[in-house]
């Protein structure tokens, strides 16, 4: 079976690529953060579970805590879940008033069988706070594609099985102003991610 957490080498150069672009321009106060000055825009057009359009704009003035995966994911995706939400809730323990400027997404990258009915159900599962996003399949690869974000769907090994979806194990940070500022060890602990809200939520 395929490992679905993997950073695998395609996310691995792009995000270099596109930081060493950003080395380049100089850096200066907004340097800081390391997703500053790189290629990733951090912009989307989906929809929420009950239909209604959502864009990263919709988010002016809030951080957003983004996470790609899917709900048939067996043993990645909910671990991952886990522990970007107890760290959130680490972090709204001793920031109370920061951390509801922090809004936790959940992105599918499998349109095709998660159903708006099927993320609600799964995103209430870990937090009222999360909300759960999907598109169609462009809007999807945009939305993937905006953060450089790599998956590919692997056949199921028996004919007519599941089929599964490769992707990293990776959370992102978007500052106030939509612009992507950090990537978040989701696949670490609670704490590590708790800790890395508290070195950039402002």
């Amino acid at each position: 079976m395929p490992a679905r957490g993997i950073r695998f080498a395609p996310l691995a150069l792009a995000l270099a690529a596109s930081l060493s672009l950003a080395a380049c321009d100089g850096g200066g106060a907004t340097a800081d953060a390391p997703l500053y000055g790189s290629a990733l825009t951090g912009a989307y057009t989906l929809s929420d579970t009950r239909g209604r359009p959502v864009s990263n704009t919709d988010f002016a003035g809030k951080y957003q805590l983004v996470y790609f995966g899917y709900t048939y994911c067996p043993n990645v995706c909910p671990f991952d879940m886990q522990r970007m939400m107890r760290g959130y809730d680490l972090f709204a323990e001793e920031h109370p008033d920061l951390a509801a400027d922090v809004q936790p997404i959940f992105v599918t990258v499998d349109p095709e069988r998660d159903t708006p009915e099927k993320i609600a159900e799964y995103t209430n599962a870990f937090s009222d706070r999360l909300i759960g996003l999907r598109g169609t399949p462009e809007q999807t690869e945009a939305a993937a594609a905006a953060f450089f974000f790599t998956h590919q769907k692997i056949d199921p090994v028996v004919e007519g099985g599941d089929y599964d979806i490769q992707h990293p194990s990776i959370g992102y940070l978007v500052d106030r102003e939509g612009q992507p500022m950090a990537l978040v060890p989701v696949e670490q602990s609670p704490e590590a991610v708790a800790a890395e809200l508290e070195k950039w939520v402002r």
